[in-house]
């Protein structure tokens, strides 16, 4: 093995996107994990009691965190308008991490910085070309 290879700064094009692949899916199914059953609440016609962590109202707020955690998650796993959809994703975490777990240990914000770096990942890389972004683009 050549000892530069490991030492190199350039990268394969082709094992970014199946990386970029392999991250949207997973991070994607693993957040939502966690807006499914928000989505299953929001229809169920039970009482939503859920923060108000930036002041815009209990069900405001768990709508806007559905949308995140549910619908922009699925975007993000089939890499449609993963830039756009990765936003959302960012703030609810950073609400999440900064806000609501603001003055609790670092265990408990800790995964909810996990996301957010991921998904501010998305935000600068975009999908790569294995995603409904690179066809809506037209690149072949």
């Amino acid at each position: 093995m050549n000892i530069r290879k490991i030492f190199t700064t350039e990268y394969n094009n082709n094992l970014q996107s199946i990386w970029l692949l392999l991250l949207r899916v997973l991070a994607g199914a693993f957040m939502l994990t966690h807006g499914f059953p928000k989505f299953q609440m929001l229809f169920s016609g039970q009482e939503i009691l859920f923060p108000d962590p930036i002041g815009l109202g209990s069900q405001l707020s768990f709508i806007m965190i559905v949308f995140a955690e549910f619908f922009c998650s699925i975007f993000i796993i089939v890499g449609f308008g993963t830039r756009f959809s990765a936003i959302p994703l960012s703030f609810s975490m950073f609400v999440a991490a900064f806000i609501v777990h603001g003055k609790d240990p670092f265990a408990s914000k800790e995964l909810a910085l996990i996301y957010l770096l991921i998904f501010i990942g998305f935000i600068f890389s975009g999908s790569g070309k294995f995603s409904v972004d690179y066809l809506i683009a037209g690149k072949k």
